[in-house]
């Protein structure tokens, strides 16, 4: 396994490390998938559902948008609110039915991280902010991160990481550089929308996307998962 080298360059010490959510810190056991496909039935009336709309990378309101228009539905902006209040509506009994994990390593991680004053912890997810509230929630997550980027009213992943630079900048309450902010992601786009704000990019393939796969994408470092945190603290972190 290859894995790229990481150089950090610091503003006053600070770093910001920006995860996404599903395949990187969880994995829902296909919770979210359910509850749209269940808001696909209880809104719209559909009995026979296709399953050929990927998920993996993309943000809610794109595939949202792409469910209504392979069903033969208009995908006009009432029916993707319709379909996402729907969604949202089934998420909580969704996320109880299936059987999730915080991936390995995640809870102890963030532990560690936590504690630095010198780290920010914020999302940069394709969720929608309430899909992104439940499903961390759900798993105890929420509460580690101080602010994020979501998909609300975005169908592009890197305008969502554009977003992210504005909320940066209004949690830490200035600019940084973005070399000193990490985009942490399982798939190639969380390694497009980083480079797109000029970020760098950890990619883990804990999601649907192999090592080989992640190493193509251009990512500057590349890991099996996110265990081990102490060391990989001290690796990422030397100077704090």
């Amino acid at each position: 396994m290859r894995f790229g080298r990481i150089v950090f360059v610091y503003n006053n010490g600070m770093q910001v490390l920006l995860f996404d959510i599903d395949g990187t810190l969880i994995r829902s056991g296909g919770a979210g998938k359910a509850a749209m496909e269940d808001a696909l039935r209880s809104e719209f009336g559909l009995t026979q559902l296709h399953d050929k709309v990927p998920y993996s990378g993309r943000t809610d309101p794109s595939i949202g948008r792409d469910l209504l228009n392979i069903h033969g539905l208009d995908s006009c902006e009432a029916n993707i609110h319709r379909l996402r209040d729907a969604y949202l509506r089934h998420l909580p009994d969704s996320l109880h039915k299936y059987q999730g994990i915080v991936l390995p390593g995640i809870r102890e991680l963030l532990d560690r991280l936590h504690k630095s004053e010198n780290i920010a912890l914020g999302l940069l997810t394709g969720n929608i902010r309430e899909g992104a509230r439940y499903k961390l929630s759900h798993y105890g997550l929420w509460d580690y991160f101080a602010f994020g980027a979501f998909a609300d009213g975005i169908h592009d992943r890197d305008d969502i990481a554009r977003r992210a630079l504005v909320e940066v900048t209004r949690h830490i309450k200035r600019e940084i550089h973005p070399s000193s902010i990490w985009v942490i992601g399982d798939t190639p786009l969380d390694v497009k929308c980083a480079r797109a704000i000029g970020a760098k990019a950890v990619a883990v393939a804990t999601g649907w996307h192999s090592v080989e796969e992640l190493e193509a994408s251009g990512a500057d470092w590349v890991l099996s998962n996110l265990s081990e945190p102490e060391a990989l603290y001290r690796k990422w972190f030397p100077a704090l």
